[in-house]
């Protein structure tokens, strides 16, 4: 590895918690990643389509779009994020694609936040969206705009998967909750947010029906949405 630093947003602060190491080629490497790649690969499977292009939200690392597109052949993968470090990251990746034959392409710069996302607007509809650990990582205008998103992207049938920590109906682990209020000291526009009073009526206004919960270890969820039409 040539090193390690943390990713830092625009507002001058980590958007990563934990160190990231980086290789001789640019490409970028989460130790938590490593260890939640595999059950989330499994719930992917389970739950999206395994063929056509999925656009990735808030990409991190790249990683998780790297092995997800080396896992499911049939996948056409589009990084977006807005962090410049990370992007650089993904483009590494995109370069080792290319060597290896894997189907990554970007990074596009979407803000999640945002009304329109004209980079990726131009490439709709998409099969699939994911996004992971970004809606307590971020204002909640940032869960507001991916929902709204997801519904203006996705093809008829297209789904969304999220994956990361949430309450459900009020309910949190006592692990969650710890986490949640550090992520508010650190800036208090962040937290782990509710999918049934928070998340779920964001979803429905985005013409988007919530099609399965998956339980994950760490107290964590993978929650996929579809759109109808």
């Amino acid at each position: 590895m040539a090193g390690d630093r943390d990713d830092i947003g625009s507002a001058g602060k980590s958007v990563a918690l934990e160190h990231r190491n980086t290789g001789e080629d640019g490409r970028r490497f989460s130790p938590s990643i490593t260890r939640n790649r595999e059950p989330v690969a499994e719930a992917f499977e389970q739950t999206m389509p395994l063929h056509g292009r999925i656009l990735e939200i808030a990409s991190g690392t790249g990683e998780h779009g790297a092995y997800l597109a080396e896992r499911f052949t049939g996948l056409s993968w589009v990084y977006s994020d807005i962090d410049g470090i990370s992007m650089e990251s993904q483009r590494a990746w995109v370069g080792y694609g290319t060597k290896t034959g894997l189907k990554l392409d970007g990074p596009i710069i979407v803000d999640a936040s945002a009304d329109t996302w004209p980079g990726a607007e131009a490439l709709a509809p998409f099969d699939g969206l994911f996004c992971a650990n970004m809606v307590h990582i971020a204002p909640f205008e940032a869960a507001i705009g991916l929902m709204k998103g997801a519904g203006r992207l996705l093809s008829t049938g297209g789904k969304l998967f999220l994956y990361g920590p949430f309450a459900r109906d009020g309910v949190i682990a006592p692990s969650n909750a710890r986490f949640s209020e550090d992520l508010k000291r650190r800036d208090s526009s962040w937290g782990v947010r509710d999918l049934h009073r928070e998340i779920l009526p964001l979803a429905l206004e985005a013409g988007l029906a919530l099609d399965q919960v998956v339980e994950m270890p760490a107290n964590n969820l993978s929650v996929i949405f579809s759109r109808s039409g």
